[in-house]
């Protein structure tokens, strides 16, 4: 009765200023932190399907490099890099893999547990109210033999789910702030090791790279260019 009259705007209730706020943030945070967890998965996903394609490429490459003796270099080289790429890109897949499982379990454990806590809250602070306004409504009433039993049971009532609604608020309170502090290092930890392996990945392709195609211009300096291609001939 008491949730249905709040719904429709009719009853008051109890509002706690400085938990009921952390508590909105915390499922805003939630949210957010749950899509950038999807986001990776499909990231992870879509570069694993990558790596995979690198490696084929990488293989497809290596066979005409045997099989086309004039291309042998130029398809050595780029079997090299498409097998570089693929591997260093296994290593950001699981770098990615282990972000998201992180994050799953900040999600779907840690702050879930907290969030199971909260609704518990909330049927508490709904039954608290309830017995507030049952109280309050009788003693704006009269006090004659029937009214006044009434009203002692009504106020030992509200003052047994007083002290429930103040323990469970209470409890709360510390878990949330507890939750916040382990929110930011778990979160600074598992982003700056994801930033750390994208920075890796990139830094060791790029340089992988430059010193592929710098070998590949010391062979083509070695390169018989004597036997003239079939074009040349034409």
């Amino acid at each position: 009765m008491q949730a249905l009259s709040e719904k429709l705007g009719r009853g008051s209730r109890t509002v706690d200023l400085d938990l009921e706020p952390r508590l909105e943030l915390l499922k805003d945070d939630r949210q957010r932190y749950e899509n950038v967890t999807n986001l990776a998965q499909t990231l992870a996903s879509q570069l694993s399907q990558l790596t995979v394609t690198q490696k084929n490429l990488g293989d497809a490459f290596t066979e005409l490099s045997v099989k086309t003796p004039s291309l042998h270099l130029e398809f050595g080289i780029n079997a090299d890099a498409q097998r570089f790429l693929s591997k260093s890109g296994e290593t950001l897949t699981e770098a990615i893999n282990a972000f998201t499982s992180d994050m799953n379990t900040l999600v779907n454990k840690t702050i879930e547990d907290t969030m199971i806590n909260a609704k518990q809250y909330e049927t508490v602070r709904i039954e608290y109210d309830a017995f507030r306004v049952d109280l309050e409504e009788l003693n704006m009433g009269p006090r004659d033999a029937v009214t006044v039993p009434k009203l002692e049971q009504a106020q030992k009532n509200f003052q047994t789910q007083r002290e429930k609604y103040e323990k469970i608020r209470d409890d709360l309170s510390v878990k949330v702030k507890l939750l916040e502090g382990n929110k930011v290092k778990v979160l600074r930890n598992q982003l700056w090791m994801l930033h750390g392996a994208f920075a890796a990945h990139s830094l060791s392709c790029q340089n992988f790279l430059e010193k592929n195609i710098q070998e590949a211009g010391e062979h083509l300096n070695n390169v018989s260019t004597d036997v003239p291609s079939f074009l040349e001939e034409s």
